[in-house]
């Protein structure tokens, strides 16, 4: 049964992302602050999210409370102070901290879209995935280097993926709106769909369609029609014996003109040419999403 600890990792390999040590423990005595500028251990990243009780943070002249559900994200080294304040009630945290380049990376993208303090939820992917890491290491599941470095990559997306959807401010309505366009294309793709068409099968304006699709795509929606009907003529291409012509209307171009136009905007290439370049691209199918 996993409990309160703490396991820290030693290495001198600076050339991948490594785990520097991760904990769950309890604080109750104001003795606890970290400043981040005047430190003997520096060079990696902390993530520290509260269980229950309140800790604070010091950042840029404010001082954040971190109330259960919000964790700190902070460098190491960097002006920063972290500290529990006697009030009773005790901090209960699980933290990580990471060394490598690329946590240096991922945590400049999410400060810049979240702040340094985040919200979460005790049930969702980000911190069920930071117990995991704990339980792995506890249970002595994963101690070498590279195991380690894969688990914490995979955690490290879940951060950045979870960032990036919660700054893009959609309802759930919006995106429930965005899922069933998204699927409606992947599915009459070969069909000469128009924005009217895709507008109406979601029942919203097309407008309205086009606004949550940038802001949720970064991409328009007849842009998305178009990599998934790209990425289908290059599956053909590959894996058939289809005429061009065919393929090209198989995919939903409505002209074989148009088809090698677009084609050549995406691979720089025409169809003919990509089919007889197996050796430079040796894909059964590419992804632009």
């Amino acid at each position: 049964m996993l409990k309160p600890s703490s396991y820290a990792f030693r290495n001198d390999d600076t050339s991948i992302l490594t785990m520097d040590s991760i904990g769950w423990q309890t604080i109750n005595s104001s003795a606890y602050s970290f400043t981040g500028d005047n430190r003997p251990d520096c060079g990696h990243v902390i993530f520290q999210y509260t269980l229950s009780g309140q800790g604070y943070l010091d950042y840029e002249q404010q001082s954040i409370a971190l109330p259960k559900g919000t964790a700190f994200l902070v460098k190491v080294p960097s002006s920063h102070r972290y500290f529990y304040q006697n009030q009773g009630e005790p901090w209960e945290a699980i933290w990580l901290n990471l060394r490598g380049d690329e946590a240096n990376r991922i945590w400049d993208l999410v400060i810049a879209l979240e702040g340094p303090v985040i919200r979460r939820e005790s049930g969702s992917p980000l911190i069920q995935g930071l117990w995991k890491l704990l339980r792995m290491v506890a249970e002595g599941k994963a101690t070498d280097k590279y195991q380690l470095s894969i688990a914490v990559y995979e955690w490290m997306l879940t951060l950045l993926q979870s960032s990036r959807e919660l700054t893009k401010d959609m309802s759930p309505n919006s995106s429930t709106i965005i899922q069933t366009a998204k699927n409606f294309m992947k599915e009459h793709y070969a069909k000469p769909l128009t924005l009217d068409m895709i507008s109406q099968h979601c029942e919203i304006n097309k407008h309205y369609l086009c606004r949550l699709f940038q802001r949720s795509e970064q991409t328009s929606p007849l842009a998305y029609l178009r990599d998934r009907r790209v990425e289908a003529a290059l599956a053909l291409l590959r894996t058939t014996d289809l005429p061009i012509q065919d393929i090209g209307q198989h995919c939903g171009f409505d002209s074989p003109s148009y088809f090698g136009k677009i084609f050549r905007t995406y691979m720089t290439m025409t169809p003919k040419e990509y089919r007889l370049k197996q050796l430079e691209f040796p894909f059964d199918a590419i992804y632009y999403e």
